[in-house]
């Protein structure tokens, strides 16, 4: 695992907002007298999704405090996961799937439109709008290939619908979240093959 550092420009200061705040509180309640510290993941990714979706130093030294645990144990586990993003990131992150399903479905071709629209993996697109970052296995192998926009998933991915997604995504325009090609959840592609009839009746009634 390569060594994590946080981004060497950083906000003088960070505070949860009013409602996030008592979200924490509820978060934290949830933990005995003591096992405060059970909740460091939580309020980690609470301030990561305030902070647009990247974990500034601020917001991991004001989680410590809340939790009234060591600073350092907070920036270990902040820099331990991955799920946190230690530097800026696009007004859309984008997490691509290129474990073998997805692969072999066609995670390559969604690269190269990441490449060509947005630059190499990290880097954020000159308007702000998208970064991207290859990861493992997001479990939605049955309707590969597909990606992790923010907090949603968009499946069964072809270059072609996924540039149509990115369009959208940018120009502020409303997009389908979940499968593009109208499969409902993980049903085969060509639509269901067995249990097709539906009885006309339900528990034996005539």
């Amino acid at each position: 695992m390569s060594v994590r550092r946080l981004d060497p420009n950083q906000p003088e200061s960070f505070a949860f907002t009013p409602e996030n705040l008592e979200t924490a509180k509820k978060t934290i309640a949830k933990y005995p007298e003591g096992r405060q510290a059970s909740a460091i993941i939580s309020l980690l990714w609470l301030a990561q999704k305030q902070h647009d979706y990247w974990l500034p130093e601020p917001a991991i030294r004001c989680v410590a405090e809340m939790l009234d645990m060591p600073y350092i144990r907070a920036l270990e586990v902040a820099t331990f996961y991955t799920m946190f993003n230690l530097s800026p990131v696009g007004k859309h992150f984008i997490q691509l799937c290129g474990t073998t399903p997805c692969w072999l479905r066609g995670a390559d071709d969604l690269k190269e439109v990441c490449r060509k629209r947005i630059g190499e993996q990290q880097q954020v697109s000159a308007d702000g709008n998208f970064s991207w970052l290859e990861v493992e296995c997001l479990g939605a192998c049955a309707n590969a290939p597909m990606v992790q926009i923010n907090d949603d998933y968009y499946e069964d991915l072809t270059a072609e619908n996924f540039e149509k997604l990115l369009d959208d995504l940018a120009a502020g325009r409303e997009v389908k979240v979940g499968s593009q090609t109208g499969r409902k959840s993980s049903e085969p592609a060509g639509g269901l093959t067995s249990l097709t009839d539906v009885p006309a009746t339900v528990g034996g009634e005539g």
